[in-house]
């Protein structure tokens, strides 16, 4: 009789803990929709075009600064639109490491572009902005899936590129990465289901 209370109450006692690990385990990441990724891409495109039209060409920068300025502003929204979204704002964690993570090496990039402006070394500023973009992304995979990883690894990979190739490039390169990654894995991650795939 005591051995089987014993073993009864044993696997009641792992039941129970599989359930918490497997509850903190999902409420430990943050679930990015793919239409973030698919508008910010929108804008990156947009963004790009202008950028390439001799009127606007000379405002490239200005251009790029106030799309990185709106696709910040829609991806938040569309993030915060995000169904679990209630219950890791409640907790904090998952946002609060994502932030953590993400704010860094964005706040670097902001830094060295006005460090590039000032020296008039406007050339680095679109690798610069590849690479440390890239690089938050690898750090918000912690709090979020591979699949941000993949994606700052690629981002990272631009920003090197684009940092030794000539000038004529460096939009091009802008609209490949802000453009068309964005929109490539907004695609990816909507299609295996608003960023939850392990």
């Amino acid at each position: 009789m005591y051995s089987t209370n014993t073993v009864r109450m044993d696997s009641h006692a792992a039941a129970t803990l599989r359930y918490i690990r497997d509850s903190m385990e999902s409420a430990a990441s943050l679930a990015v929709p793919g239409s973030a990724g698919i508008a910010m891409g929108m804008v990156g495109i947009l963004a790009a075009l202008l950028s390439t039209m001799p009127k606007f060409h000379p405002h490239w920068l200005a251009i790029w600064l106030i799309a990185a300025l709106a696709a910040g502003v829609v991806g938040s929204a569309l993030l915060g639109r995000e169904s679990s979204l209630s219950a890791l704002l409640l907790a904090g964690t998952p946002l609060r490491r994502f932030a953590l993570c993400l704010f860094p090496s964005l706040f670097a990039g902001a830094v060295m572009t006005a460090a590039h402006w000032w020296a008039g070394n406007l050339h680095a500023i679109p690798g610069t902005w590849l690479l440390l973009y890239g690089c938050a992304l690898i750090a918000a995979s912690a709090a979020t899936t591979r699949t941000i990883a993949l994606l700052g690894g690629s981002f990272s990979a631009l920003g090197l590129a684009a940092l030794i190739l000539p000038d004529r490039f460096q939009i091009l390169m802008l609209g490949l990465g802000f453009g068309g990654m964005h929109l490539v894995f907004g695609l990816f991650i909507g299609w295996r289901g608003h960023g939850r795939e392990v």
